[in-house]
């Protein structure tokens, strides 16, 4: 089954256990979401008008990243007038965790399950260092 969503003024199509970049959304990396849907497909189609009715796709708020930065110059020849920005857009990444019907509600996400991960990242980022245990740098030519 998928459905296509509409979010950020775009439209995505999307299934379950995806992940997509979204404009950024309001949440924190683990809130869920909820996103209107215009068509639901699999066996039998539905077409919303505008949405489909009691219809959503819960997903879940994976992180916030900002893409690449794009640079925009304006030059006017022979006027010495040039101005150069800079812009960088920011996202949100979603993974869809399930495609609702029938006016459902997205299952509550378990709070065991997120803090584990979080301390499995934590713990395979290498602790830093001190200064004094490394060896010091040969002086002589």
């Amino acid at each position: 089954m998928f459905a296509v969503i509409k979010t950020g003024g775009k439209q995505y199509r999307v299934a379950a256990d995806d992940v997509i970049k979204v404009d950024k959304l309001k949440g924190e990396p683990g809130d869920i979401v909820e996103f209107e849907v215009l068509l639901l497909g699999g066996d039998s189609v539905q077409v919303g008008s505008p949405t489909v009715g009691g219809a959503s796709v819960a997903g879940e708020v994976v992180g916030h990243d900002r893409g690449a930065k794009v640079i925009a110059f304006k030059k006017r020849r022979r006027k010495n007038s040039r101005r150069k920005r800079g812009h960088r857009q920011e996202f949100s990444v979603i993974r869809i965790t399930e495609i609702l019907t029938d006016g459902q509600k997205p299952s509550p996400r378990d709070e065991a399950e997120a803090k584990p991960k979080a301390r499995r990242k934590a713990a395979a980022k290498p602790a830093a260092e001190p200064a004094g245990d490394q060896p010091a740098a040969e002086e002589g030519a």
